[in-house]
């Protein structure tokens, strides 16, 4: 405790300063940098930065963006730090550069400020990245991601000292072969320019060389993956972004590199799908079976008409109205801890998502035994037996986090969490399709859409589906994980014990007008297929019969959840009464 103390005596720092041509009292103490007007007796203008959210300072006058221009004056010098603004929606935040240029009396008193604010610096953001590895996908979205990163993202890291290799990918998963195989040594993160496609390049080339240099085999559904060190970092520049928008609120560049320059770490949750003793693939966003990938499978028929094609296919696959048996069985969550059904959202400091952390790894022995019979049977978990459906559905989705979205702003999953180690199993029961259009609409709006008499949620831990009968319909266009690891020997060792256990079945009650419901064709489609395909964030997967299992905190994105605009604004006022208080004090 002295040294602290010491520490923030010798970083204190006070003067009278000028911004212009109106003198300011500037004040640094540890943790905060402000400055108040002096020559103004009422409605004085006080502004106050964390030290945390200065990005960096230079000495003489400089502007950064839109481009770097350099005044050096012997007595000035300029602070960047982060400025916030209003996205327009109900949450999330626009980060962008704040600049402010200040004038000393003497060049002496210039360099103590310098000197004193980078000290700052280093003292209090231990966790910013000094070393980051970034990949460029120049074909995502609009074919900008060049031109974002070299304009708004390279400027920015080079402002705070941030020194970057940059890889511009030429072919599919370059990004994920070069984590799984290269040397990282010195790197602190990845950074991926880029879509949701190639944030999950990065996402398996970390977690894959994580469990490798751990001695791990992520095909056993029964380990325990070891969390990834590496930070990663997502530079929105895709034609969808969903994992950006549910993890920072926005759609904006200058935002998300802020983000990764002061260290901002947001865990994550990672689902990852099994079939039979394979892994076949990682999800954060999206797992759906039915609607949702039968517009996937269609939208990869026109591929030509570009964003167009999702509108389209949407509309072809709702005009058939199509419906799927299938079992699937699910492990509950702790209903006490929290429901998809309790209007609460995850924000920045989400308290759910705190308080589930140390239950995440608390009964890790007693897991594996229930994944170990993946085929058979399962045991009785401490939170809940497995539960069984069978049934008729439009869709079946699983999704770690809400999944929002610009034309969905409240997500799949309003209430899903980023880190709580769980994820949110949604059934939607085959109806009527003016049934079916009210819950597609209702995700554009604010209306609750499981409030709809076919729809359940549950707050789960793992999921399996299976086909009636137990057969398997396999995809030869689309290939897994497995198959694109170019020959690379995954295969593990298989639990062979099998505990038996009695299950809970839960049956389907089904009205007769819920039996007589009929399937109509679009003009284009001859007959109604057996089977759907499952959507695993934009992949189709190449199997059916799949286990999920939720991986609690897997990995760390540059991000620090959705800020809540109206949260903000009250910590600000508490926090400068509470200066106001102890400058009264003293």
């Amino acid at each position: 405790m002295t040294a602290f103390v010491r520490m923030e005596m010798d970083l204190h720092l006070e003067s009278s300063l000028w911004i212009g041509n109106k003198r300011y009292l500037a004040v640094l103490t540890g943790w905060h940098f402000k400055w108040t007007e002096i020559d103004k007796n009422r409605d004085k203008t006080t502004v106050s930065v964390p030290v945390a959210e200065v990005v960096g300072v230079e000495e003489g006058r400089v502007e950064i963006l839109p481009q770097k221009s350099v005044e050096d004056t012997d007595k000035d010098f300029t602070v960047f730090y982060v400025k916030r603004s209003s996205s327009g929606s109900t949450y999330g935040l626009l980060w962008r550069l704040g600049r402010t240029q200040f004038s000393c009396p003497s060049r002496a008193l210039r360099d103590q400020w310098t000197k004193h604010l980078r000290t700052a610096l280093k003292t209090h953001c231990p966790l910013r990245p000094h070393r980051l590895l970034v990949f460029i996908n120049p074909y995502g979205g609009k074919k900008k991601g060049r031109q974002i990163y070299h304009s708004l993202v390279a400027p920015l890291f080079e402002l705070a000292g941030i020194s970057s290799h940059v890889i511009v990918t030429e072919q599919a998963n370059q990004a994920r072969d070069h984590l799984l195989k290269k040397d990282l040594t010195g790197f602190d993160g990845v950074v991926c320019v880029g879509g949701d496609g190639m944030f999950s390049e990065i996402l398996h080339g970390v977690i894959g060389r994580t469990q490798q240099e751990a001695g791990l085999c992520e095909n056993d559904p029964t380990v325990t993956l070891q969390p990834c060190p590496l930070h990663i970092g997502i530079i929105p520049a895709g034609s969808t972004d969903c994992v950006c928008y549910a993890t920072v609120g926005v759609i904006n560049p200058v935002t998300s590199a802020l983000h990764i320059i002061i260290g901002d770490s947001q865990p994550l949750d990672v689902c990852s799908v099994h079939h039979a003793s394979a892994l076949v693939r990682y999800s954060v966003s999206l797992i759906g079976y039915g609607f949702y990938g039968d517009v996937l499978a269609e939208s990869e028929k026109h591929r030509w008409m570009g964003p167009l094609r999702y509108d389209y296919s949407g509309t072809m696959v709702y005009l058939s109205n199509r419906s799927y048996t299938g079992t699937v069985q699910y492990l509950p969550a702790d209903p006490l801890v929290s429901s998809p059904r309790d209007k609460t959202r995850c924000l920045s400091g989400c308290s759910v998502c705190s308080r589930s952390t140390e239950r995440l790894f608390a009964s890790c022995s007693d897991l594996g035994s229930l994944y170990s019979s993946y085929s058979g049977q399962f045991i009785t978990d401490s939170e809940g037996e497995w539960v069984t459906v069978e049934g008729r559905f439009k869709c079946v989705s699983l999704t770690c986090m809400s999944s929002s979205c610009a034309r969905s702003p409240l997500g799949l999953s309003p209430s899903a969490h980023l880190a709580d180690g769980t994820g949110d199993l949604i059934l939607v029961w085959d109806t009527h399709p003016l049934g079916f259009l009210k819950f597609l609409y209702r995700h554009t709006s604010t209306q609750d859409q499981f409030d709809l008499p076919f729809v359940e949620v549950h707050r789960v831990k793992a999921v399996r589906f299976c086909l009636p009968g137990g057969r398997d319909e396999g995809h030869e266009e689309s290939g897994g994980l497995s198959d694109e690891m170019g020959g690379e020997e995954r295969r593990c060792g298989e639990n062979g014990g099998r505990n038996g256990s009695q299950q809970k079945s839960v049956g389907r009650l089904t009205t007769n007008e819920e039996k007589t419901v009929t399937t109509f064709m679009c003009l284009c489609c001859k007959k109604a297929p057996t089977a759907s395909v499952w959507n695993c964030d934009g992949e189709i997967l190449p199997v059916t019969d799949i286990l999920c299992k939720v991986h609690g905190r897997l990995v760390h994105l540059y991000a620090r959840g959705i800020e809540d605009g109206a949260a903000i604004r009250n910590y600000s006022q508490e926090r400068d009464q509470c200066d106001r208080t102890c400058i009264l004090q003293k």
